[in-house]
């Protein structure tokens, strides 16, 4: 048998393949981004922000779910296996969404939009990291989240502009015909399971075993637990962008070319920069990087309560981008490096649950804050828990590296870069 061989240049063809198959993963979300939220209000005429954020609940609970079980799964039944199954439940989902006469119809796919993110997205994401071992896993989960999120950021863009010029269904989805089905023979035709990378590792790991892998990975491991809580923020703030930012704009008056270029551009910054963020990872204090990053984010979402014209969404878009790409590869970096080998896999499940759960989450509560108290009161609450979750991890982080950076010269220039932004691009549209 050839001799298994760690790292990003020894196994550069895999792992190419890899990062191609996550943009496929990447696109089938891309395809609602910009304009399902806009699909509810024309065409099925849902006016509660609740009811209309019900496709982002039951996603992110479906993904999160997933996720738990394809953790735990993936040492038993092979990490290729999970991803071609999870392929095999995003066929349905455009069909679904093109021609779906109810609401109900659109959450069904969305129930299995979470099953089909939740098996492949993981599973793309344990086999990286089992190919490139201990040195460059920050750089390898920033390709793999640069890979998913450009995706999602061209097939929205993608999305927004077929509607405006053939309208908002059947064409905008057609792509995802075509990512389902590249998705599926791409994982079963080329990709190859990855469990003779992770028996070399275990031989020279010398990170102990969790003694509870669920409760250490949700909170009781200060270092696991901080970057949980982290991730369920993260992706709670982004599950109220993905719903409300669309709505929130089209009563701007943009219309939907604008609005499928401004929910592009957050999501095509945040892939972008984790091509160097995922670097940044290898060599810096993690604790410092997902401070930043989250309280960033924070400043963000609370400056776009001021936003008006196009050039002000896309200016605090771009800076939301950044922060969310200095978390994003760093989150995960940060869980291998404090997990044994052979609990990776389910240690990356929890972390998932717990994150993906932040749609759900999200959701539910930007629709009731949105519709009882307005929308720009939901930013700012989602705004200031990203605040909190920043100061969680500055006083309960560990940081294990030796390299540094001082915080406050990126928070202070942060401030005054939104300061600066709400001065200039005030009201006009």
């Amino acid at each position: 048998m050839k001799q298994v061989r760690l790292g990003l240049k020894e196994n550069w063809k895999q792992f190419t393949l890899l990062v191609i198959i996550n943009a496929f993963v990447g696109g089938m979300v891309g395809l609602e981004r910009s304009i399902l939220p806009r699909i509810a209000e024309v065409e099925f005429h849902i006016a509660a922000k609740t009811a209309l954020l019900s496709f982002i609940i039951v996603f992110g609970i479906a993904k999160a779910i997933t996720n738990y079980f394809t953790g735990a799964l993936a040492n038993k039944i092979g990490r290729k296996n999970l991803l071609t199954i999870g392929w095999f439940f995003a066929i349905p989902v455009p069909f679904i969404l093109m021609s779906a006469n109810n609401w109900n119809w659109i959450v069904a796919a969305n129930v299995l939009l979470g099953i089909n993110q939740g098996l492949t997205w993981s599973s793309t994401i344990v086999m990286k990291i089992d190919l490139v071992g201990e040195k460059q896993r920050g750089f390898a989960m920033g390709l793999n989240e640069f890979a998913g999120y450009i995706a999602v950021a061209i097939v929205a863009f993608l999305t927004g502009w077929i509607a405006s010029e053939y309208g908002l269904r059947p064409y905008p989805f057609y792509l995802g015909i075509a990512l389902s089905f590249l998705g599926l023979s791409g994982s079963f035709f080329l990709i190859k399971d990855t469990k003779h990378h992770i028996a070399q590792e275990t031989t020279t790991s010398k990170i102990p075993k969790l003694k509870n892998i669920f409760w250490e990975t949700t909170w009781k491991n200060k270092n696991l637990g901080s970057v949980t809580q982290g991730g369920l923020i993260n992706n709670l703030n982004d599950g109220m962008i993905w719903g409300i930012l669309p709505i929130l704009l089209a009563s701007k008056g943009f219309n939907i070319a604008d609005i499928g270029i401004i929910t592009a551009v957050y999501p095509a910054v945040w892939g972008l920069g984790q091509l160097f963020t995922g670097r940044m990872a290898d060599y810096f204090c993690k604790k410092k990087l997902l401070f930043i990053g989250m309280f960033v984010q924070g400043n963000a979402l609370i400056a776009f309560i001021f936003a008006q014209s196009f050039t002000f969404f896309i200016t605090i878009s771009i800076i939301l981008g950044l922060g969310t790409a200095l978390v994003y590869p760093t989150f995960l970096a940060t869980v291998a490096e404090n997990t044994h080998p052979s609990d990776r896999a389910h240690s990356f499940g929890i972390f998932r649950l717990w994150r993906d759960l932040g749609y759900a989450i999200g959701a539910i509560l930007t629709g009731i804050i949105a519709d009882l108290f307005g929308i720009p009161a939901s930013v700012l609450i989602i705004g200031l828990l990203t605040i909190n979750s920043a100061l969680i991890i500055h006083f309960r982080m560990n940081c294990n590296d030796n390299n540094s950076f001082k915080i406050s010269h990126w928070i202070f220039k942060t401030n005054i870069l939104l300061i600066t932004t709400i001065l200039i691009f005030p009201h006009s549209n």
